[in-house]
């Protein structure tokens, strides 16, 4: 070892970073960290900088010494500061890592999967003796606390114990464990991927976040397993103390790509059938499907996100929905799409829950059974695909889950919030202005924009037991949807809320039902000091509530379309923690959050392109019947998908036979590959010809890179000749909905994919122009969606609210007339109407018998319509 490497680093810094160093001495103690590259190190003494990768724990002690012995010209004692390593010339992945390594400084590459909260730590321990009252210091250096086998530092006394520990003379440091995991594109076939558990001290302590690329330097350690059965074991762990982390965030900067790759690449995007060698690249052992696989192309590339002026993002994910009876391969299009997508997580919804697709907080060793934040699938495909099989077999908390990361459940702007201090504001005002005035803290959260705030803003919060003021934790800001619901209450409040926003209800216990699941009648929790209106329901439930908590009564229900008087760029949220409610003129409200559990709270990245497979609610689809409410997915859920297949399996002749020649040429080659080792007659020849029926035109590792490059380098424009295109169609398709008597053909939503598709078909070929060939293309294809899944089958019109709210615009004037129908009929019965006279009179409108059965059933399910005696109707 240098023989004095302190001398050494005060050489080094006083030549070096100097200009450093005095700023952080100014910033002290706010600032504690001197970053080091290593290169600059490296140049200065080759050496030095050998000694710090072998024996990095005496250096940089000797760097920590240096700090403190240089002099400044400020009087500043950095007895706190740290020197940190970044640069370091190799990065290492978890599954690289030997016992040689152990001891040595390292850079290790990868993905945090897991966080633990902020605590902290002890490493100074103050104690005192309880016999002479002297007290002395033992430093902790490991995890296990240090307070065995002590003596009395006072020579007069030199008793071993009793010692008290003083925490107040203790000292402390910040600390933070998390577990790193390898990337997904750094995998191979069905590699799982490795963890390593690291540990963060000080000023690196909740800087971290599941779902960040991180590079983390520092000594790579071990530890003994032991069990409480078996003792102590030969084997032992490894784990990485954290000198420093530098963040690796820019887009698939992790795959390289050579100079003779690039120009392969650049080659491939001038063929004229490049379109089509996509195609034939995206799973060629399963025969057809020739529009999902050219959509599945351009979600591999996808559009690129946009931010506003305003600080508005427009996401650019493709979002896929593949819906299809059983057994013909969309789990295994699913698979082979995540493979070859430079970052791509396969989950089932079988076995997915909320916290395997988004995130959660968990208890487990890495955290010493702390909470942690755990990452899920659609966090740890930033950036790229999130497979979810099985869709449909997904609770509905979990689906709720996943509709947050993919929409928004928030209110509408021109809601009324009220502070504690009695002012009242409207939420997209009060959101925008702080956003406006704190601009450089928002981040991007889920799909939406977050500003975290202090204690400057209170709101009046309820646990149901008692009414506190509480901080609003942060504020959010969300793309708006198509429509909202309006919910009017029996005190005169009103809210406008997405359709998925949750509402409290008081029916039976207090619960969260989404807002288009609320209905008129509905009993709400509401502050009792509000409950003076007149027509307030005079009920409370001691089971639930104190009597500080009341019920209002739900008076009105309405949609509202997002235009006109209501239309709106962005909703709104407020979240208050850890009641997740706030009050606002007496009414209990409901806010929303991405991972809440013993006040563990993380904003994580969820920006991949979505590519789901479900099945039909029966098995197999009614062709006669339409196909959105046929899928267990909700209205507010499929409407965030740009593209919706519907695969059938339909008997043909034509299609099953080529079908079947294909499975057999592929089982063939596959026989082949098998025989060859010890087979002689079998020649790679053989073997060549027979695979030519799966082989891919692209190699999957170069589609990969190809990939890579488009969504690294390429971010196309409209031509003018595209939005042309694109304008003439959608407003074509919006004037047949001019007809009253006609439905809604197409909303924004789909301009909008229109958009992020062509983007995507440009990227394809790598050209920085949207033409009008992509426009085509793209319309084509959504065109082809629209006509499955979008079409009224009785009218044979598009309408869009088919997947917007699962109901076509014609079973809604249906059940209009059937609700004038059972009106009109109380009115002159001057009570509730007979429903054999119902269904006469809906049947003398042009109504079948059978749907306004249907109707009347569904009404009574849904609590529209009750029976007040058998055979009886009256609305609520």
């Amino acid at each position: 070892m240098t023989a004095d490497p302190v001398a050494k680093w005060e050489e080094f810094l006083r030549s070096r970073y100097w200009d450093d160093l005095l700023e952080l001495a100014d910033s002290y103690p706010d600032e504690r960290s001197l970053v080091v590259q290593f290169p600059d190190l490296d140049k200065f003494d080759p050496e030095f900088a050998e000694e710090l990768l072998e024996n990095p724990e005496q250096v940089l002690e000797a760097a920590q010494a240096a700090l403190l012995e240089l002099d400044l010209p400020m009087d500043v004692y950095m007895d706190r500061a740290h020197v940190r390593i970044a640069g370091l010339p190799r990065h290492y992945k978890t599954r690289e890592l030997r016992s040689d390594h152990i001891g040595k400084l390292l850079a290790i590459e990868g993905l945090v999967r897991t966080a633990t909260e902020v605590r902290p730590k002890i490493v100074s321990a103050a104690f005192q003796c309880q016999r002479c009252g002297f007290t002395f210091f033992k430093e902790q250096t490991g995890n296990k606390f240090e307070d065995q086998n002590l003596k009395c530092q006072n020579q007069a006394c030199d008793r071993g114990g009793p010692f008290k520990l003083v925490l107040a003379q203790s000292k402390f440091v910040d600390a933070q464990k998390i577990r790193v995991q390898e990337s997904p594109e750094d995998l191979r076939g069905g590699e799982q991927p490795q963890t390593l558990d690291v540990e963060l001290e000080d000023d690196l302590a909740g800087r971290i976040f599941p779902g960040d690329r991180v590079v983390v330097n520092g000594v790579l350690k071990s530890y003994q397993r032991s069990t409480p059965q078996q003792g102590k074991s030969t084997y032992f762990d490894l784990f990485h103390k954290g000198n420093s982390v530098e963040m690796t965030e820019q887009e698939f900067e992790e795959i390289d790509i050579s100079q003779e790759e690039e120009e392969q690449i650049l080659e491939m995007s001038r063929d004229p059938d490049m379109y089509e060698n996509v195609r034939k690249s995206i799973a060629p052992s399963i025969y057809g499907y020739d529009d999902v696989k050219e959509a599945l192309g351009l979600q591999l590339v996808s559009g690129f996100e946009k931010h506003l002026p305003d600080g508005a993002r427009i996401r650019g994910d493709i979002h896929i929905l593949l819906v299809g009876d059983p057994g013909i391969a969309k789990s295994q299009l699913l698979r082979y799409m995540t493979k070859i997508s430079p970052r791509g997580i396969y989950t089932s919804g079988k076995s997915s829950t909320s916290a395997g697709l988004t995130a959660t907080a968990v208890k487990d060793e890495l955290g010493d059974g702390r909470w942690t934040i755990e990452a899920g699938a659609l966090v740890l495909a930033d950036k790229g695909i999130a497979a979810i099989d099985e869709m449909d077999k997904m609770d509905n908390e979990d689906k709720s889950a996943l509709h947050e990361a993919m929409e928004q459940q928030s209110y509408h702007p021109l809601t009324e919030i009220q502070l504690s201090d009695g002012r009242k504001v409207r939420i997209g005002d009060f959101v925008d202005d702080l956003m406006s005035a704190r601009s450089e803290d928002v981040v991007q959260g889920v799909d939406c924009e977050i500003l975290r705030l202090g204690t400057d803003v209170m709101v009046q919060s309820t646990d149901f037991d008692k009414i506190i003021d509480l901080a609003v934790d942060r504020v959010s800001r969300h793309r708006a949807p198509d429509h909202f619901i309006k919910i009017k209450y029996s005190n005169g409040r009103e809210i406008i809320v997405t359709p998925e926003h949750p509402v409290y209800v008081s029916n039976d216990g207090i619960a969260c039902v989404p807002a288009c699941q609320s209905k008129v009648g509905d009993l709400v929790p509401a502050q009792e000091s509000a409950l003076n209106d007149p027509k307030r329901q005079a009920h409370t439930n001691p089971e639930t509530a104190s009597s500080v908590i009341g019920s209002l009564k739900v008076e009105e229900i309405k949609v509202v379309p997002n235009d006109g008087d209501f239309h709106a760029n962005y909703v709104y949220d407020i979240t208050v923690e850890p009641t997740h409610t706030f009050i606002s003129q007496g009414v209990v409200l409901h806010n929303t959050i991405s991972v809440a559990k013993a006040g563990v709270m993380a904003t994580l990245k969820s920006r991949c392109s979505l590519l789901a497979a479900a099945n039909p609610k029966l098995g197999r689809f009614d062709k006669y019947e339409p196909i959105a409410p046929q899928i267990n997915l909700t209205p507010a859920l499929m409407s965030r998908f740009d593209l919706i297949f519907v695969l059938t399996d339909d008997p043909d002749t034509k299609r099953d036979s080529a079908i079947a020649q294909h499975i057999l040429k592929s089982n063939y080659a596959g026989e082949l590959s098998t025989q060859i080792a010890w087979n002689p007659e079998i020649s790679q020849d053989d073997i060549d010809n027979a695979l030519t029926v799966i082989k891919p035109a692209i190699d999957p590792e170069l589609l990969r890179k190809y990939v890579a490059y488009a969504r690294k380098k390429i971010f196309p424009t409209l031509t003018d000749e595209a939005k042309e295109y694109f304008l003439r169609y959608y407003v074509g398709l919006r004037m047949q909905g001019q007809d009253t008597n006609k439905p809604v053909p197409v909303t924004a939503r789909q301009l909008e994919a229109l958009i992020r598709l062509g983007e995507a078909s440009a990227r394809l070929r790598l050209s920085d122009k949207v033409t009008i060939g992509d426009a085509q293309r793209v319309v084509k294809i959504l065109e082809g969606c629209l006509r499955k899944v979008g079409v009224d089958p009785e009218t044979g019109f598009l309408d869009a609210d088919i997947i917007a709210s699962g109901t076509t615009k014609s079973t809604r004037d249906r059940t209009k007339s059937v609700i004038d129908v059972i009106r009109d009929i109380s009115k002159e019965q001057q009570g509730p109407a007979p429903r054999d006279a119902v269904l006469d009179r809906a049947v003398e409108l042009g109504i079948e018998r059978a749907k306004a059965e249907e109707i009347i059933d569904r009404m009574r399910r849904d609590g529209d319509v009750f029976e007040p005696r058998p055979g009886m109707l009256k609305l609520p």
